[in-house]
């Protein structure tokens, strides 16, 4: 019995540290001190795209439409949690929900308590006190965001999968912002941008969607 119970221990502690990510968070200089990792969930390094995720979901899948979002009953206008408005809500259901959260946080379910996905306001701050860079690293084209102490990342532009098709990698880039659209619940915000050099840090899409997550941290 006691070999039994060591092996369990020995598993579950394997468990854990093989699910820890290798990430590490970089100093940007920002005015708030938020630290941003130097890749996305599921990525091998900062230039792997990484995972894709639905919002408020922890967990990848194959199909990322309406029917198989965790938090709707199999439609935009029947959402079962983070709804303002009783129009989109099953039944009239809603909340008081605008921030996700850290139990529905791809972030904090996958790297750990330390880590969460960005707010709106987090990617705008990034936005305005950064300078970014269209550029290319071995072979995936992104931004390169340098900070104003010389420090930087590099964000892929890894598309994102609408139903079981990955769109746009390669071109542009969503990055799902932990912030609710209060207007429109069947949304989320995020960061948008492509090869034209486009940036939009405020940008909303369906919830439904799988996209990108850079997670973030605070400074200790």
């Amino acid at each position: 019995m006691k070999k039994i119970i060591t092996l369990l221990v020995a598993m579950v502690i394997a468990t854990i540290c093989c699910s820890q990510p290798t990430a590490k968070s970089v100093d940007l200089g920002l005015p708030s001190g938020t630290l941003w990792a130097d890749r996305n969930v599921g990525a091998s390094s900062p230039e792997d795209y990484g995972d894709y995720f639905a919002w408020g979901e922890t967990t990848t899948k194959s199909n990322y439409e309406w029917s198989t979002y965790k938090y709707a009953n199999g439609s935009k206008f029947k959402l079962t949690k983070y709804c303002s408005t009783s129009d989109y809500g099953n039944n009239g259901y809603t909340d008081s929900h605008t921030i996700l959260e850290r139990s529905d946080d791809a972030a904090t379910v996958n790297w750990g308590r330390d880590w969460c996905m960005p707010t709106q306001h987090q990617f705008q701050e990034l936005y305005d006190n950064c300078t970014w860079i269209w550029t290319t690293r071995n072979g995936k084209n992104g931004y390169e965001i340098k900070g104003k102490n010389g420090k930087s990342i590099f964000i892929p532009a890894a598309g994102s999968c609408i139903e079981t098709t990955i769109y746009g990698f390669g071109s542009w880039g969503n990055y799902w912002s932990s912030s609710l659209n209060t207007d429109d619940s069947f949304r989320g915000y995020m960061l948008d941008f492509d090869e034209e050099d486009s940036l939009f840090p405020d940008e909303w899409v369906d919830r439904c969607y799988g996209q990108s997550v850079r997670p973030v941290r605070e400074m200790n």
